[in-house]
């Protein structure tokens, strides 16, 4: 392990782990890595606070900012909740999620698992019919815990995992239709002659399997 990639891994360590996006990266090992590469301030977690703040200006070296407010502010812990009488299974949530704390299928109604939710809200806006609301409140109506290092823990699993899967399921997609476009450039090579039209056809399968390997070598 390089030293820059032992810093990486020790911010991370420190982040909320909700991967909320609100620090303007895509998520919180993507922060850790402006972080660890001075492209980044210390003060753009909203929900690591001033205590994450205060942490991480220990662990670099640098003085303690207030939170940028441009990222958000501070507020106590909330989760999704899903009005079943609204929802129409259109899996968008489940899309969203970067941690799969919501679970469901298509036409199905969906349930948010509270407490692996990380209230990044990131379900919220992609939900057509405005279903899920944040709240304060577990389903039980007890008060949601505050979040702790387990809970960072629990979702940077689940969000490395979930990472994993959206990975393993492009590349099979990818492999699938490029057996599909091999079968279909084999049937063209299989006349001696093609008409202008099928050299056309064939030319763009060629071209959509170049694409595809390039796109694999990079991935």
């Amino acid at each position: 392990m390089t030293v820059k990639h032992a810093l990486v891994e020790q911010i991370n360590q420190l982040l909320p782990q909700t991967q909320c996006t609100q620090c303007g990266f895509s998520g919180c090992r993507p922060y850790a890595e402006a972080l660890a590469a001075g492209k980044a301030a210390i003060n753009q977690c909203p929900p690591g606070g001033q205590a994450g703040i205060e942490r991480l200006a220990q662990l670099l070296g640098q003085p303690v900012l207030p939170l940028n407010p441009k990222h958000g502010v501070e507020k106590p812990r909330r989760v999704a909740h899903i009005t079943s009488e609204l929802c129409i299974g259109c899996t968008l949530c489940l899309q969203a999620c970067p941690v799969d704390a919501i679970v469901g299928a298509p036409k199905y109604l969906h349930v948010v698992l509270a407490e692996e939710c990380t209230g990044c809200e990131l379900c919220v806006a992609p939900c057509p019919v405005d279903c899920i609301d944040m709240s304060e409140l577990m389903p039980d109506a007890g008060a949601v815990p505050a979040w702790t290092p387990a809970n960072a823990e629990s979702a940077r699993q689940r969000h490395e995992k979930r990472e994993r899967r959206l990975i393993r399921e492009r590349q099979d997609n990818d492999a699938r239709l490029r057996e599909k476009a091999l079968a279909k450039l084999a049937s063209f090579d299989q006349h001696k002659q093609l008409s202008p039209d099928d050299q056309r056809k064939r030319a763009i399968v060629l071209a959509a399997i170049e694409r595809a390997q390039k796109r694999a070598k990079t991935s």
